[in-house]
């Protein structure tokens, strides 16, 4: 049983921070930030940004990459790949209900047969039998639910932590959130264990590219920025988005 020291906040404490920190931040960009100065149409909010941008690189530097590299080094990768299918097919789940919610029947068919072949011939997951037999993976998550009925993305914003969003990304994390089988699990010492794992395991899994970004890029913050954007809007419009590029504000269809 693990247990905290009182002195100091426990996760439950900083997911609620973090969750008021979002919520302030959605709320002041969509009251009207784009008046900060420094700022652009799309990216209002560039100066507070680029500062949390680098809180979130120092803190990756700090800790995030020292602990993924290590888990690379260590880990075998039959190992890392299990986990990674494991924490694939708990995402599946909740892509198969925004595939429902978006009424995309190819995608919603796709996902659960990946539910169900995975979980029982794949050991809970663990081995990606799906994929094998030729079933895509159709990732979907809440803030894409919302840009199918409408929803415009809003201005970029970067969350602490959690990295680049969009107003409307960041207000569909507590659905995205809920989703999360692993917020099911109990006790919460294993919850907690399994959060830091699949954050490892993601982080882990990036470590080449974040290489080749830092060596590559000019001004890491607006190509990272501009990836972000494009690649959302890609998987709003399934990979097919309009030809002309529109404003960040204007509505998915």
């Amino acid at each position: 049983m693990t247990v905290f020291d009182r002195s100091r906040p426990t996760p439950t404490q900083l997911q609620s921070l973090l969750r008021l920190v979002w919520l302030l931040a959605g709320a002041l960009m969509l009251s009207g930030c784009a008046a900060l100065s420094g700022g652009t149409a799309r990216d209002p909010l560039e100066p507070f940004n680029r500062s949390v941008t680098r809180f979130n690189d120092d803190l990756d530097a700090a800790f995030l990459k020292p602990v993924a590299t290590a888990y690379k080094e260590i880990a075998p990768s039959i190992v890392r790949k299990g986990i990674g299918n494991f924490f694939g097919n708990l995402g599946d789940i909740w892509s198969f209900v925004n595939s429902v919610l978006q009424l995309k029947p190819q995608s919603a068919v796709d996902n659960f047969m990946r539910i169900n072949v995975n979980t029982l011939f794949g050991l809970w997951g663990l081995i990606d039998v799906a994929t094998e037999m030729g079933i895509d993976r159709h990732s979907e998550d809440f803030g894409q639910t919302l840009g199918r009925w409408g929803v415009p993305a809003g201005p970029y914003i970067v969350l602490p932590v959690l990295g680049p969003s969009t107003v409307r990304d960041t207000l569909a994390f507590g659905a995205d959130l809920t989703g999360d089988l692993t917020r099911r699990v109990e006790p919460k010492s294993d919850r907690y264990l399994l959060y830091s794992l699949k954050a490892i395991e993601l982080r882990a899994s990036l470590l080449r590219a974040g290489s080749v970004l830092d060596e590559a890029a000019l001004d890491k913050y607006t190509f990272l920025r501009d990836v972000f954007l494009q690649r959302r809007r890609a998987e709003i419009f399934d990979g097919n988005p309009p030809e002309e590029e529109p404003a960040p504000e204007e509505t998915a269809k």
